[in-house]
């Protein structure tokens, strides 16, 4: 075919096609092409057979063709390279009949040469609406080509392609579950009705991120800070998702702060420590920002910087003697209030004072001064504690060291002895005829030799003090005796009793005698009635 012949190709079926059409005996036309449909992929070849009554047979396309067989009446010609759809004639010119025209319809099929998924936001609002973009490029045939929108597996939206560029949108509504979660689009070019199989295209996959957070701000605490001591600041918010997604920036006046931040669940705590200078007494700025997604949320708090020294407390005397008067002194720094135990109530005041005449109740009495300093609407307090000691001689009290002692011997017991005074006395307890020495504290057997009576004596620096003790140990020996004397005294009155009834019973028979003896005498001395 000519150059010329090939640049109107396009043109030349159709004209064939009216010309055939015009001309009168068309219709009684015996040329043919086989076959009359055919569908090969995108730059594949085909074989068509043109045939007609007569010899003189040719194809005319704009394709690619090679004549690879012919007969009398027909030729085989290859089609090859086909890049899109077209329709070729066969012809014949059979003298005087007027020329003769048959076509065939030959589909190309090729999948899109551009499947691309638009570019997610970097951040997507949970709850808010997501459109989703597909572009395909190319494709054939579009009536079989369909363009499906994913969630991972899930489908979303399935929608014909239409046109030779096409964008196929669809809209979900974001979740929580969708963070991290892919997004692709396919294409489908279902050629199975024409016996040929499904041709799929898939998109790059494009990962989501979505986000929640509050449209409330962050909390602050720590708002007070003292001097050179390290105070702890904290932000925190809940609600948030992901939570450990979010970025925390903590700064306190110009200083930015690094904060230890821990999640939990939909929350977070950022936490710094903060050592402020004498210099810097006084209301500072502190800032928490938080930023998770497109969106910042920042709140603010004034800190106040403050010093406070813990109050002095003092002892006129630490440690007295029994009967020494005492001074108590309790002071704070100025601004705040003091609290003295065993103080009396009165005017808050920065100092206060106790006066105190020692007894031995008083050894060991902790003192307790407290200070409480308001600071920014807080009310802080610091304590001081002190100890006193009163010296105050030996006490040996029943309570702690009992007079009397009765105990089984065999029975495992503890002497139990014990002096109070400071400083702490020695005891010794010792028995008066032979001075042995009773076992005091000491878990033990009791045996018949312990008993005894005993002189305690407690002795310090303060002076001495001394108490007896008995120790009575009952033993084998000592109750029998007293079996002996409950039997005696069991036997001695059932010998009694017997007795007892014995002459009792012969006084009552020895009176019924008598009465006998004198009622027979009565009988005798009676003179007999006459008949």
């Amino acid at each position: 075919m000519a150059p010329g012949a090939a640049r109107c190709a396009p043109a030349l079926p159709a004209l064939l096609a009216l010309l055939g059409a015009l001309l009168p005996g068309l219709g009684e036309a015996q040329v043919s092409l086989h076959p009359r449909e055919a569908i090969i992929p995108r730059g594949g070849s085909v074989e068509v057979n043109c045939s007609a009554p007569c010899s003189h047979v040719g194809l005319e396309t704009y394709l690619n063709k090679t004549e690879v067989a012919s007969g009398h009446n027909w030729k085989t010609f290859r089609l090859s390279n086909v890049q899109e759809d077209s329709s070729p004639i066969c012809f014949a010119n059979c003298d005087p009949k007027p020329q003769m025209l048959d076509s065939m319809n030959l589909t190309v099929y090729w999948t899109p040469s551009l499947v691309e998924l638009a570019p997610l936001p970097p951040w997507q609002p949970v709850g808010e609406n997501l459109t989703l973009s597909c572009q395909v490029a190319g494709g054939a045939p579009r009536a079989s080509l369909t363009v499906v929108l994913l969630r991972g597996e899930e489908e979303l939206s399935r929608q014909p392609a239409v046109g030779e560029a096409t964008q196929v949108n669809a809209t979900v509504l974001a979740r929580r579950e969708d963070h991290g979660a892919n997004f692709s689009c396919r294409t489908e070019l279902d050629l199975r009705p024409q016996g040929l199989g499904l041709f799929q295209n898939s998109s790059a996959p494009r990962q989501l991120r979505t986000f929640v957070l509050p449209e409330t701000n962050p909390r602050l605490s720590g708002l007070v800070a003292e001097v050179e001591r390290e105070q702890l600041v904290e932000c925190t918010m809940d609600g948030l998702f992901p939570a450990s997604e979010a970025e925390v920036h903590l700064g306190l006046g110009d200083r930015r702060l690094q904060p230890t931040v821990t999640y939990k669940g939909d929350s977070f705590s950022a936490t710094a420590l903060v050592k402020a200078h004498a210099e810097e007494q006084g209301p500072h700025k502190l800032v928490c920002e938080v930023t998770l997604g497109d969106q910042t949320r920042t709140t603010w708090e004034k800190v106040t910087v403050y010093s406070f020294p813990a109050p002095s407390l003092t002892l006129s005397q630490p440690e007295v003697s029994e009967g020494t008067v005492v001074t108590v002194e309790c002071e704070a720094h100025a601004g705040a209030v003091v609290t003295l135990s065993g103080a009396a109530a009165g005017k808050p005041a920065s100092r206060a004072r106790v006066l105190l005449n020692a007894s031995s109740e008083d050894d060991k009495r902790v003192f307790s001064c407290s200070a409480a300093l308001e600071v920014a609407g807080q009310v802080l307090s610091k304590t001081r504690t002190r100890q006193l000691r009163v010296l105050y001689g030996p006490k040996l009290d029943k309570k702690d060291c009992l007079g009397n002692w009765t105990w089984q011997e065999g029975s495992t017991q503890t002497l139990r002895c014990k002096a109070s005074g400071n400083p702490t006395p020695e005891l010794n307890c010792s028995r008066k005829w032979d001075g042995a020495q009773l076992p005091i504290g000491d878990l033990k057997p009791v045996t018949r030799e312990i008993a005894g009576t005993y002189k305690c004596q407690a002795k310090s620096s303060q002076g001495e003090v001394t108490r007896d003790v008995v120790v009575i140990v009952i033993y084998h020996e000592n109750k029998l005796a007293i079996i002996i004397l409950v039997t005696v005294a069991g036997v001695l009155g059932t010998l009694g009793t017997a007795a007892y009834l014995y002459n009792r019973q012969r006084k009552i028979q020895k009176y019924r005698l008598q009465k006998a003896a004198e009622a027979a005498a009565l009988k005798l001395n009676t003179p007999a009635t006459p008949p």
